[in-house]
């Protein structure tokens, strides 16, 4: 079970758990069967349910300000980057 902040979508939690899933027992994807694949995930799960802590949450309000600005400083100075990303 994930415990998830007030203001967090459930969704981005279970994206961090397959990131961490996906650089720790999938990459690199060199097993013989399907059979392997099932037997790693289930230790990696096993491993992670007795080692898993919280995530310590410490992005406030004034972090998100400061990330925007950032954000629109860098749109500002480089326009063509944002419109190569959003022609994407």
């Amino acid at each position: 079970m994930v415990h998830t902040p007030v203001h967090a979508s459930w969704l981005n939690q279970v994206e961090i758990y397959f990131s961490v899933v996906q650089r720790k027992v999938v990459s690199p994807n060199d097993f013989t069967d399907l059979g392997e694949v099932r037997d790693r995930l289930r230790a990696f799960e096993d491993r992670y349910n007795a080692t898993a802590q919280p995530f310590q949450w410490k992005f406030t309000t004034s972090d998100l300000d400061d990330l925007l600005a950032r954000l629109d400083r860098h749109t500002a100075d480089h326009p063509e980057e944002s419109f190569v990303a959003l022609a994407a």
